[in-house]
């Protein structure tokens, strides 16, 4: 893009002096073509408040070149009323000022035309109004989200696996806010299908949405098979691989290299115990391989202790040291 009047040329000056190269100046004039007609005086103050409100300044450049628009609009009228509202949520200034690090694009919105509805929307479905914040904050694309197109087809999604209680929805968005981000269509019903497949019932689907709901999120084809076909390739039959993943449902989402593979190789090489036992106990993947998996080994070899996977590991270091004896570790 040619600049070729001098109030332009004495914006690009302004962005030169905080930072910005030539590319990604000229990337924000062809996105936001209302920044030509910008006074230099205006992009300075809001420049000036985005650090004010705790965004660091190394990272301003950054967030204006996602979204140069913020730059345009005005302070009292869009930008001050915006993050005002957000700190009313409950949250604490740094998390606001993180938020809008990641996504520029809040700050566009309206409050009364988008925040509003969107936060009525979310409390209808049973979010606290505590969570509310944390929930848009986490996930910030969340006001770009359209309700009528795109949010309410994900809750007719979750309440068509018989999430109907007062609340329960709203649980399933609190814990993974980014569901919400995902096409209904492309993503969660495939995946869907897929954990029917393994053989989860519909209550052991509903348990994986409420508990686990970030597998619904996941590819099938990318990560849900190959985890799958690791499984039944270490010998673990159809019937197993669907209590492992009702038991302990991100199995089916763990790294196979850092997480799968270690704990297996563990299992049956330092333990000496079959794959069998993590069918009926599939929590074993849960624990950490340092923390609590080699070091109550040890101390259980040392004695020549022997119990189930479960007594081992469903108690915390205390309880464990006091079930098996190990007093003097108390000390």
């Amino acid at each position: 893009m040619e600049v070729s009047n001098s109030h332009n040329a004495n914006l690009m000056w302004f962005f030169k002096d905080r930072g910005l190269d030539d590319k990604n100046i000229h990337e924000m004039f062809k996105k936001c073509k209302r920044l030509e007609g910008v006074q230099r005086e205006r992009a300075s103050e809001n420049w000036t408040y985005l650090r004010s409100i705790g965004i660091q300044e190394r990272k301003i450049p950054s967030v204006v070149a996602k979204c140069p628009k913020i730059l345009t609009l005005g302070l009292t009228e869009k930008l001050v009323p915006m993050v005002q509202c957000l700190l009313t949520l409950g949250t604490k200034p740094s998390e606001v000022a993180s938020a809008i690090t990641r996504f520029p694009h809040i700050l566009s919105h309206s409050v009364e035309e988008k925040l509003c509805p969107l936060l009525a929307f979310f409390q209808a479905l049973g979010v606290p109004e505590k969570q509310l914040g944390k929930m848009l904050l986490l996930n910030p694309r969340l006001i770009s989200y359209s309700i009528e197109s795109k949010l309410s087809k994900i809750v007719d999604f979750l309440a068509s696996l018989g999430l109907t209680k007062d609340g329960m929805i709203g649980k399933v968005l609190v814990k993974n806010p980014f569901i919400m981000g995902y096409n209904v269509d492309k993503r969660l019903r495939p995946t869907l299908e897929f954990l029917k497949s393994v053989g989860l019932t519909e209550l052991d689907l509903q348990r994986v949405a409420i508990g686990f709901p970030e597998v619904l999120c996941r590819d099938v084809n990318k990560i849900l098979r190959p985890n799958l076909t690791y499984l039944k390739g270490h010998g673990f039959k159809d019937g197993q691989i669907a209590a492992l993943v009702t038991g302990y449902p991100p199995i089916l989402i763990k790294s196979i290299n850092n997480s799968l593979e270690p704990r297996i190789r563990f299992l049956v090489e330092v333990m000496g115990r079959r794959i069998d036992e993590v069918a009926d106990y599939p929590d074993f993947f849960r624990h950490g391989l340092k923390k609590r998996l080699e070091l109550r080994q040890k101390l259980l070899k040392q004695r020549n202790i022997c119990c189930s996977l479960s007594e081992m590991l469903d108690c915390n270091p205390k309880k464990f040291l006091l079930k098996f004896g190990f007093t003097e570790q108390l000390a």
